[in-house]
C-alpha cells in the first residue's frame, strides 16, 4: 500500500468518527433528552474549551517526546473510553463531563494527523500544498459516510452514535501505530524554558501577520460549529409546521445537512489551485463572505418552496470551511519551521476550535435561547441565523483592512510541474 492510500486510510477514519456524532448530536439531545439551546450550545463549547490546550499540549508531546503517529493513536484510544461512559449517561452534568473528556482527547488528533500526513508526504518528496487536499478530500468522505449510517439507522436519535464513534477511534488507534515514524525534535544540553517545555510555537505572535491571521482564524472560528450544533434541530423544528413536517429536509436532517460535506469534498479539490493563484488573504475573504451566505440562507429558507436556499447554503459551507480550516493549516505549516511543526499546528487549532470554538458555541447557544423560545418549534429561527450572518461580515470587513499579505503567484513552478 503505497503512502497515499495509507493517509487516506487514515483521514477516512478519523473524519468517521467525529461525523458519527458531531451534527446528529444536537438532535439527541434536544429531541431525546430534551435539553435547550443554551445546554446544547454548551456540548458543542466542549470542543473549544477542550482546543484551548489538548492540540497544543499534545502538539509538544509530539513534537518533544512521543513520535506523532503514536500520540494520534493513544488519542483515539482514550476517547474512544469516554463515548463508551458517555453512551450509558443522560442526565445533563454526567453527560457533560464524558463529552469534554472525549473530546479533549480527540480534538488534538485533527492537528496530529495533519502533522503525520505533512511529514509523510515530505519523507516521500511530495508536494504538501499539491498532494495533502486529494487525501484531506477522502477524510470529507468518511465523515459523510457516517452521517447517513447514523440518519439511515435512526442513530442520531440515540446513543449509538457514541458507539459507533467509539469503535472506529480504536481502529484508529491500533492503525495509527502502523503510520510511517513522525521524528521528535533533538534533545538539546541547554535552552530556554520556552524551548524545554516546547511553547516556541507561540513565538509566532511577534510577527505582525501571522498574529493577526491567528486573531482572525479565532474570529472566524466562532462560526464552525453554529451550524453543526443547530443545523438539524432548527430542520426539525419544521415539524412543527404542517405543511413542511413530512418533507424530506424534516424527515432526514442529517442527509439534507451531509449536502454540505459533498460539496466539500469538491472544494478541497480547489485548495491548490487557489492558494497557489490567490494566496491566503483572499482564499480566507473567501470563506468568510461563505460563511455570511451559510447563515443568511439558513435564515431565509423553508423545506418547502425555500428548499432551494437551504441546498444553496449547504453547497456554500463546502468553500466556508475548506477555505479556511485546510488553506490554513497549509499556511501555517509553510510558514514555520519544521521544529515547532506540530506546536504550531495545536497553535492554529487553540485559535480556531478552541477560542474561537468557545466564543461561537456559547454566543450561539445564547442568542438561540433569545430568540428561540422553544427550540422544537419554529419560532424565532430566522432573526438567530441573520445575527450569525452579521457577525460574519463585520469580521470580513475588518480582515480586508487588517491583513496585510502580498502573494505572489507560482505561475513558472506550476509550467515546470506540467512540463
Amino acid at each position: 500500500m503505497n503512502i497515499k492510500t495509507r493517509l487516506i486510510v487514515m483521514n477516512f477514519l478519523q473524519f468517521f468518527a467525529w461525523g458519527s456524532w458531531l451534527i446528529s448530536l444536537g438532535s439527541y439531545l434536544g429531541g431525546n433528552l430534551g435539553f435547550g439551546g443554551v445546554q446544547i450550545g454548551s456540548f458543542y463549547a466542549t470542543m473549544g474549551i477542550a482546543s484551548l490546550f489538548m492540540p497544543a499540549l499534545l502538539g509538544i508531546v509530539a513534537d518533544r517526546w512521543i513520535p506523532a503517529q503514536k500520540v494520534l493513536g493513544l488519542a483515539h484510544f482514550t476517547t474512544a473510553l469516554f463515548l463508551i461512559i458517555a453512551a450509558t449517561q443522560t442526565s445533563y452534568t454526567p453527560l457533560y463531563i464524558c463529552m469534554m473528556l472525549a473530546v479533549m482527547f480527540y480534538m488534538p488528533t485533527i492537528a496530529l494527523s495533519n502533522s503525520v500526513a505533512f511529514n509523510a508526504l515530505e519523507t516521500n518528496n511530495l508536494d504538501t500544498v499539491k498532494s495533502f487536499p486529494p487525501i484531506r478530500f477522502w477524510g470529507t468522505v468518511g465523515f459523510i459516510v457516517a452521517m447517513w449510517i447514523v440518519d439511515l439507522t435512526g442513530f442520531k436519535s440515540n446513543n449509538m452514535q457514541f458507539y459507533l464513534s467509539a469503535a472506529t477511534s480504536i481502529l484508529l488507534g491500533f492503525y495509527a501505530f502502523t503510520l510511517p515514524h513522525c521524528p521528535i525534535a533533538p534533545k538539546k544540553k541547554s535552552g530556554s524554558i520556552i524551548d524545554l517545555l516546547g511553547f516556541r510555537a507561540f513565538t509566532l505572535f511577534k510577527d505582525s501577520r501571522m498574529a493577526i491571521f491567528f486573531i482572525f482564524s479565532m474570529l472566524l472560528g466562532a462560526a464552525l460549529q453554529i451550524t453543526n450544533g443547530f443545523g438539524a434541530p432548527f430542520l426539525e423544528s419544521f415539524q412543527s409546521v404542517p405543511e413542511f413536517a413530512n418533507s424530506f429536509g424534516v424527515k432526514h436532517p442529517v442527509i439534507l445537512i451531509s449536502l454540505s460535506q459533498i460539496s466539500e469534498t469538491f472544494c478541497i479539490l480547489l485548495i491548490p489551485f487557489f492558494l497557489k493563484r490567490y494566496g491566503i488573504k483572499k482564499v480566507m475573504l473567501i470563506s468568510m463572505f461563505a460563511w455570511v451566505l451559510r447563515f443568511a440562507l439558513f435564515g431565509l429558507g423553508d423545506p418547502g418552496s425555500g428548499l432551494w436556499m437551504l441546498v444553496l447554503s449547504m453547497l456554500v459551507y463546502g468553500v466556508a470551511f475548506d477555505f479556511f480550516n485546510i488553506s490554513g493549516a497549509l499556511f501555517v505549516d509553510q510558514e514555520t519551521d519544521i521544529s515547532i511543526r506540530s506546536s504550531a499546528q495545536g497553535l492554529f487549532m487553540l485559535m480556531t476550535n478552541g477560542l474561537g470554538a468557545t466564543f461561537g458555541s456559547l454566543a450561539a447557544g445564547a442568542v438561540v435561547s433569545h430568540y428561540v423560545p422553544d427550540i422544537t418549534k419554529n419560532e424565532g429561527w430566522s432573526s438567530a441565523w441573520f445575527v450569525f450572518a452579521a457577525y460574519a461580515l463585520v469580521v470580513a470587513i475588518l480582515f480586508i483592512f487588517l491583513f496585510q499579505y502580498k502573494h505572489v503567484r507560482e505561475e513558472k513552478e506550476e509550467i515546470k510541474q506540467v512540463i
